[in-house]
C-alpha cells in the first residue's frame, strides 16, 4: 500500500488557495514576481483583464493581465483592482518590479505572478479553471481516495512524484495531460513543451508509436522504460511509464521523467499508483456526469421560477444579484445521428460554459433538451448590452466550427424576473431560428428566375427582444391564426387564388412593390423583370384584388398578410 493512501494525511493547502495553485503549476508556467502567498485564502475565480469593457470581478480573483506590458501599465492595473480585492495578477515574464509596482502590490495585497514565455493565456486559463473547479454547484462534501480528495489528479501526481523523486504527468489515451506534478523544470525540454501544450507533441507521439511503446504500455501491467528518442535531442531524460486501467479498459497512463535503473521499489510504487489513479479517473468521469445532470436540474428549476427556484439559485451561487438568461442553439444539425448530434450539443454547451467562466465568473450553463441555457450575473448592465457583446465574442471565437444563434433575455432582479427573462429569450430564439424571409417564393415555376431574397428581420446571430420584436410578434400572430383556424381574406387572398390557378406572380409583384416603397425600378430588379412588365403586373394585381394602394389601411392589411405568409 502506498504511503499516501492513508486517510489520516492532511492536505497542505485549502482546496482553492493561491498556494495550492502555484504548488500544482510549479515553475513550468508561473513564477512569483512579487508578493506573499497566502496559503489559506481561497481563490474566487479567474478573470481576463479588460481596460475597455470591465468584467465582473469575484472576490480574490486571479486576474490575467493579457496585453499588460511594462511597469507603468502593471502599476495602473494594480491600482484599478484595489476595490475588487484581487488575489493575484498574472503578466507575461520577465516582470519589471519597480518601486511603483511594489508599492501598489503591497498596499492592495495583490501578488504579482509571471507567465513563462511559450505558454499561452488560453492554456493558463484552462489550467486555472480546472484547478479551481469552478463547476462546483454547492456540494461542499469531498470524498477521499487514498487520503487525497476524490478526483484531485494534481494532488495524486504530486504524491507519486514525491515517492519516485521525479516529475510526473498523468495522461489520457490520446496523450493529453490530465494533471502534472511540480518540479517539471528538472526534466528536459520535451517535458516542458508537453506541459505548456497540455499534450505530448505529435512528433514525440509518432516516435513512441513507431517504437511500439504504446502497444507495450497498454498490453502490460508492469512499467515500461523508454530511453531517449533517437534524433530527438530535446528528450534527454529517460521515461518510465505505466498504463492505468479499470479491468480491461485502459484509461490512460502515468509518465515519470527519471534516469537510472527501475528498481523493485519504484516498480511497486508505479503499480500501486496506477491503481489509485484509476480510481480517481473513474470518479472524475462519474462525477462529470453527475455534475452535468445536477447542474441541469438546478438550472431548470431556477428558470421555471416556481417552488424550489430560490434554493436552486442559492446552490448555483446566483441568488441576491441581478442576472439575465441566455438561450443558445446550434443551427448546423443536418449531419450525423442522434448520438453525434447530442455530443455536438454537449460540446457547444461546454464551450459556452468555459467562455462564460472567464468573461462572466459565476455564470451557470446547462444543456436542457436541444438548447444551452445560461444564467449570467449582470450587476451593472441594465440594458443587456454587455451580455450581448459577451455572446457575440463567444460566437466569434468558435467561428465556423459551431454555427449557432443566441438569444439574450432582459435583466432580472428576482425569481419572477428570471422566469420572464427565460420566456423572452425563448421568444427571441424562435425568431432567430426562423428561416430567412423570402422562402415562400421558392414554389414558383422554374421557367422564370427566382426573385432575389429579401433581407429578413432576424439575420443576427445574437439578439434581444428589442432587436427582433416585430418578427416575434408576427410569429405569435401566425400562431394565433393557426389555433383559431383563420384563413387569409381580402385582396391578398384573391391574388393567391389567381396565382394558384394561372401560375402567376401577382403576390410576388405586390410584395416587391411594398418592399421598395413603390420604386418600380428596384422592385422590377428584385423580380428580374423589365420595369414595364412590372407595371403591367402591378395593374393586374390591383384589378384582380381590388386593393386601393392609395388607402393606408388597405396597404397595412396587405403588408401584414404578406408578412404572415412568410412564416
Amino acid at each position: 500500500m502506498l504511503p499516501f493512501m492513508s486517510d489520516r494525511q492532511e492536505p497542505r493547502f485549502t482546496r482553492f488557495s493561491l498556494g495550492r495553485v502555484l504548488d500544482d503549476l510549479g515553475l513550468t508556467l508561473l513564477e512569483v514576481a512579487h508578493g506573499r502567498i497566502d496559503d489559506q485564502q481561497d481563490v474566487g475565480g479567474v478573470v481576463i483583464y479588460d481596460p475597455v469593457d470591465e468584467p465582473v470581478y469575484p472576490r480574490h480573483a486571479v486576474v490575467l493581465g493579457v496585453g499588460v506590458h511594462g511597469s507603468a501599465a502593471l502599476a495602473e492595473v494594480l491600482e484599478g483592482l484595489a476595490s475588487h480585492s484581487a488575489a493575484a495578477v498574472v503578466v507575461r515574464s520577465p516582470v519589471e518590479i519597480t518601486e511603483e509596482v511594489q508599492r501598489a502590490a503591497d498596499e492592495h495585497g495583490i501578488v504579482v505572478l509571471g507567465l513563462a514565455r511559450g505558454a499561452t493565456w488560453t492554456q493558463l486559463a484552462a489550467l486555472l479553471r480546472s484547478l479551481l473547479a469552478e463547476d462546483d454547484v454547492g456540494d461542499t462534501h469531498v470524498d477521499s481516495l487514498g487520503g487525497i480528495p476524490s478526483g484531485d489528479l494534481f494532488a495524486v501526481a504530486n504524491a507519486i512524484s514525491s515517492l519516485l523523486d521525479a516529475p510526473v504527468t498523468i495522461e489520457d489515451r490520446s496523450s493529453r495531460v490530465l494533471a502534472f506534478s511540480g518540479r517539471q523544470e528538472e526534466a528536459d525540454p520535451a517535458r516542458a513543451e508537453t506541459i505548456i501544450g497540455r499534450r505530448v507533441p505529435e512528433r514525440y507521439r509518432h516516435q513512441l508509436t513507431q517504437q511500439g511503446v504504446f502497444r507495450e504500455l497498454y498490453r502490460s501491467e508492469d512499467p515500461v522504460v523508454i530511453s531517449r528518442i533517437e534524433a530527438e535531442a530535446d528528450m534527454s531524460t529517460q521515461r518510465v511509464a505505466i498504463g492505468v486501467r479499470a479491468g480491461d479498459e485502459v484509461l490512460g497512463s502515468i509518465w515519470a521523467a527519471m534516469d537510472g535503473p527501475l528498481t523493485e521499489e519504484r516498480r511497486i510504487t508505479l503499480r500501486d499508483a496506477a491503481k489509485l489513479v484509476a480510481l480517481h479517473l473513474l470518479r472524475v468521469r462519474a462525477g462529470a456526469d453527475v455534475q452535468r445532470r445536477l447542474r441541469a436540474e438546478l438550472l431548470s428549476t431556477a428558470l421555471e421560477g416556481g417552488h424550489g427556484a430560490s434554493e436552486a439559485l442559492a446552490r448555483l451561487n446566483l441568488s441576491g444579484q441581478p442576472v439575465c438568461v441566455v438561450a443558445a442553439v446550434l443551427t448546423d444539425t443536418e449531419q450525423g445521428g442522434d448520438q453525434a448530434l447530442m455530443a455536438d450539443r454537449e460540446r457547444f454547451a461546454d464551450a459556452l460554459a468555459v467562455h462564460l467562466s472567464a468573461m462572466r465568473p459565476g455564470s451557470a450553463v446547462a444543456l436542457l433538451g436541444d438548447t444551452a441555457y445560461g444564467i449570467l450575473p449582470e450587476p451593472n448592465d441594465p440594458t443587456g448590452d454587455h451580455a450581448v457583446r459577451t455572446m457575440e465574442d463567444f460566437l466569434d471565437r468558435v467561428g465556423s466550427r459551431m454555427s449557432a444563434v443566441i438569444a439574450v433575455g432582459p435583466p432580472a432582479e428576482d425569481i419572477g424576473g428570471i422566469a420572464r427573462s427565460r420566456s423572452s429569450a425563448r421568444r427571441v430564439l424562435r425568431a432567430l431560428l426562423e428561416p430567412a424571409a423570402g422562402q415562400a417564393v421558392a414554389q414558383q415555376p422554374e421557367t422564370e428566375p427566382r426573385p432575389r431574397k429579401r433581407q429578413g428581420l432576424a439575420r443576427s446571430r445574437v439578439a434581444r427582444l428589442s432587436d427582433v420584436h416585430a418578427s416575434v410578434l408576427m410569429l405569435e400572430l401566425r400562431d394565433l391564426m393557426v389555433v383559431r383556424g383563420d384563413e387569409f381574406t381580402g385582396p391578398v387572398s384573391r391574388l393567391m387564388e389567381h396565382d394558384a390557378k394561372q401560375k402567376g406572380h401577382l403576390v410576388d409583384t405586390l410584395r416587391a412593390w411594398f418592399d421598395h416603397f413603390g420604386d418600380v425600378a428596384k422592385a422590377a430588379d428584385m423580380l428580374f423583370v423589365h420595369p414595364n412588365t412590372f407595371r403591367y403586373r402591378l395593374r393586374r394585381a390591383v384589378e384582380i384584388s381590388g386593393i386601393d394602394l392609395e388607402n393606408a389601411d388597405d396597404r397595412f392589411e396587405a403588408m401584414l398578410q404578406l408578412r404572415l405568409l412568410e412564416r
